[in-house]
């Protein structure tokens, strides 16, 4: 049995690339304050910022504001934020049109391919909403809001 246990983790750090257990480590854990979700590590930031604000916030840390990229991975951002505040608050995503109107694109560069807007959203509210909030109305869905409103935020970063 204790042979097993080494030839495990020699075969586990080759296949992921690692060198030592503390690379292996890193690569399967998130920092303190930060949650894994789908592979990515996610944090909560309960401090009201505008949405330029807030993704220049999450690039401080090392990530962005956060994409989204399934309905479960929505789902569990959601539950990161009801684990915070026991509410469905508003929070900014790293979702903008900035470059072009209808246009959605995420902060990380990543494909803007799951969407979960809200009934007739998103809709400019006649012009300049560019900015993506989530948990919107009690349907908890996706809004295009201005991007000046303070709110809190979720940030990813990859491990």
């Amino acid at each position: 049995m204790k042979i097993q246990i080494p030839l495990l983790l020699c075969a586990v750090m080759t296949l992921t690339g690692a060198t030592n257990i503390q690379q292996l480590i890193k690569r399967s854990t998130c920092p303190d304050n930060w949650t894994k979700i789908n592979g990515r590590c996610f944090r909560y930031v309960l401090t009201p910022l505008s949405w330029s604000a807030a993704e220049r916030n999450c690039v401080s840390m090392g990530g962005h504001l956060a994409s989204v990229h399934s309905a479960d991975e929505y789902q569990d951002v959601q539950s990161l934020i009801w684990s915070i505040t026991c509410d469905n608050r508003e929070a900014w995503i790293g979702g903008s049109d900035h470059q072009r109107e209808g246009v959605w694109c995420w902060t990380d560069g990543t494909k803007f391919r799951f969407q979960s807007w809200c009934p007739r959203e998103p809709n400019n509210s006649g012009t300049g909403q560019h900015c993506l909030q989530i948990n919107y109305t009690g349907k908890r869905c996706w809004d295009d809001d201005w991007c000046n409103i303070r709110r809190s935020s979720v940030c990813a970063k990859n491990i």
